[in-house]
């Protein structure tokens, strides 16, 4: 097996940087390594049948304006709208299919995001002294102007101030506000970075969980982001054209079979057309002259999303070999929730989840340990 991934020394030992370098560093490849490394070795073991649970305990992440796990656009679940119902559904199908109560399952999801944001404050205050220290020294030749200090925002110091004034002994002072403001947009900056990490993280922890079962890591070499190149029987673009990547790439060792994964926590409309462009860059740069396997991997829950994926068609056939959701059950207890209308595309959906079209990251997990 060979797995292009690599651990590193903590992100504390790393040089110091500037806060756009310690954050670099926090949600890059090799922290998010490291993590899942750490991750791993206290988990349980991986099979396929608990795959999925091990994704949502690194990934899933409670979306803050509705307080509940994320399962739809943030916009398209407040309270009020159909799918704030089908948040619910998901939220209380999670809580208990990871065994946790629905009011605890913020303590036992979103790992990768909490521990990288953790190591990010790490070195952000290790790093607090130097800048401080700086600052000072640029802002002197200016003193008793009465320049605003850095982080001071006198709007959002007064918002914070009237509604907790019925509690409070005493106003907080101005270095307290201030404080507090920069924590807030710290946190709301950090909130920002996390579809980054969403995106490659869901790719590295794909292939964490394929090299931590034997029966697929014993057979298979797993390449995550390689150029499509370096991957057997694929060739080199033209000189005067792009590499091409691929999310995730699979080729058994004893009889060469390539899977090329696309990982997509979600599918946004555009990506539908770029799944086709894809394939079609892809079968061009095939020089083997033999089959291979396209497949999509996505936490989507939209369903017309869903159901076209499992429809788009290539000639005469589907564009992917297998289209796999992380657990379909999810989808599943969403659409089940008394909300009319249904919604659009929903039937389809659930067509393609009864139908095994649309199946599970357990059943595709068993189909590759299996060949």
């Amino acid at each position: 097996m060979v797995v292009d991934q690599l651990a590193i020394p903590g992100l504390g030992d790393a040089p110091e940087g500037s806060t756009s370098e310690a954050s670099a560093r926090a949600f890059g490849e090799e922290n998010r390594a490291r993590l899942l490394d750490r991750y791993f070795s206290s988990a349980e073991a991986v099979s396929p049948e608990n795959a999925w649970r091990h994704v949502y305990r690194l990934l899933l992440w409670i979306d803050r304006t509705t307080g509940l796990a994320h399962c739809y656009e943030s916009d398209k679940c407040q309270p009020g709208r159909p799918w704030y119902a089908r948040s619910l559904a998901f939220h209380v199908w999670s809580a208990e299919a990871l065994g946790v109560g629905p009011g605890e399952l913020d303590k036992h999801i979103d790992y990768l995001f909490r521990h990288a944001t953790a190591d990010l404050a790490h070195v952000a205050a290790r790093n607090r002294a130097r800048l401080l220290d700086t600052v000072s020294g640029q802002r002197r030749p200016y003193e008793g102007m009465g320049l605003p200090e850095p982080g001071e925002d006198p709007e959002l110091e007064s918002i914070i101030t009237e509604v907790l004034a019925p509690f409070l002994a005493q106003r907080p002072s101005v270095a307290a506000l201030r404080t507090l403001a920069e924590r807030i947009y710290a946190h709301v900056g950090l909130e920002n970075k996390r579809k980054n990490l969403v995106g490659e993280g869901f790719e590295d922890t794909v292939s964490g969980l394929l090299s931590r079962i034997p029966a697929i890591a014993d057979t298979h070499t797993i390449r995550v982001r390689p150029l499509l190149h370096q991957v057997p029987g694929f060739r080199r673009p033209r000189a005067n054209s792009k590499p091409r990547q691929v999310d995730l790439a699979l080729v058994h060792e004893a009889t060469g079979r390539r899977t090329l994964v696309s990982c997509k926590w979600s599918v946004r409309s555009d990506r539908e057309e770029q799944f086709v462009s894809d394939f079609r860059d892809y079968a061009e740069l095939e020089e083997a002259g033999e089959d291979f396997d396209y497949v999509l991997i996505t936490n989507e829950f939209d369903p017309a999303r869903l159901a076209a994926a499992c429809e788009v068609r290539r000639q005469n056939s589907p564009l992917f070999s297998a289209v796999v959701h992380v657990n379909p059950a999810g989808p599943h207890a969403a659409y089940g929730a008394p909300v009319p209308p249904r919604g659009k595309g929903i039937g389809r959906a659930l067509g393609h989840i009864e139908s095994g079209r649309l199946v599970g990251l357990d059943g595709w997990l068993t189909e590759v340990a299996g060949r």
